[in-house]
């Protein structure tokens, strides 16, 4: 599949093409942000520790670091079209406040979709709770199951169709451009989103048996996703990340190394660490 460089669009008249400080400073801005995400994920990854499922935090403050965690793995690859669009934004606004709003809008409704499957992934995850509480012996089983269902997202339909999307967005954007005006950027972003989510949500799932609050673990997925989005062979990445999964799919029922986030937590490190003092319990 061919590799498809993106870059802003040409401009069309005088005056309205986002200046190329202005990019450089939305560039510098996703770095910032991205860095900043990364910050405060590892520091919570040290006031955690690892754990099993949930980690005992209740709904508000898991989805609040799930968001700071898809902002630091997520960013980095989502970066050519969040500028692509900044681009588009820049032809239509002239005012840098209102490009600010806008591509603030943008930001907030990609984040919004990983903050629907955050819901989804807490579930999951206290299912898993509930099993090991009931069954210590079902981890093995728990994660056999989580690398085969990411294996066979890898290779499957959805992942190439949302792949190519993300790889290749510029028919999209031209279709958001028809969009109504009404939260038009917050909208793009979502929908971008949700073709992120339907690419890389069989990466997420492997953090049940790695650990959600497996930094390593973490910083290996975003590479993988943002190789998969904007090397020329990122789609064989894919298939290869997939047959990775499969050989661990195997391992898993025979080799606890493979199963960090679903052994047994030590006993001293109290339910109650969480987010930041009084987080854990919401």
């Amino acid at each position: 599949m061919p590799h498809v460089r993106l870059a802003p669009p040409a401009p069309t008249g005088p005056g309205v093409l986002l200046p190329r400080r202005e990019l450089a400073v939305a560039w510098i801005l996703l770095t910032v942000l991205a860095s900043l995400a990364w910050a405060l994920t590892v520091a919570q990854s040290r006031e955690m520790g690892a754990g099993t499922g949930t980690m005992g935090m209740a709904l508000p403050p898991f989805v609040v670091l799930w968001v700071v965690m898809m902002a630091a793995m997520m960013l980095p690859s989502v970066a050519p079209v969040a500028l692509t669009w900044v681009a588009t934004i820049g032809r239509t606004s002239a005012n840098p406040a209102v490009r600010a709003v806008r591509t603030a809008g943008f930001l907030v409704g990609y984040l919004l979709a990983w903050t629907a499957f955050g819901l989804v992934a807490y579930g999951l995850l206290a299912m898993t709770d509930r099993l090991l509480g009931a069954h210590p012996e079902a981890g093995r089983w728990i994660g056999a199951g989580a690398f085969l269902l990411a294996a066979v997202q890898q290779f499957g339909p959805l992942k190439s169709v949302c792949l190519r999307h993300c790889r290749s967005p510029m028919f999209q954007l031209l279709r958001y451009s028809r969009f109504r005006p009404w939260a038009k950027d917050l909208r793009v972003g979502a929908h971008h989103g949700t073709y992120c989510v339907g690419c890389c949500w069989g990466l997420m799932i492997v953090l049940i048996p790695l650990g959600v609050m497996n930094v390593a673990a973490m910083a290996g997925l975003a590479v993988v996703i943002f190789l998969e989005k904007l090397w020329r062979q990122g789609p064989w990445l894919a298939w290869a990340v997939g047959a990775a999964f499969l050989v661990l799919a195997v391992l898993a029922p025979f080799q606890d190394w493979v199963l960090p986030g679903l052994q047994a937590s030590d006993p001293s490190m109290d339910m109650g660490m969480g987010l930041m003092p009084g987080w854990t319990h919401w």
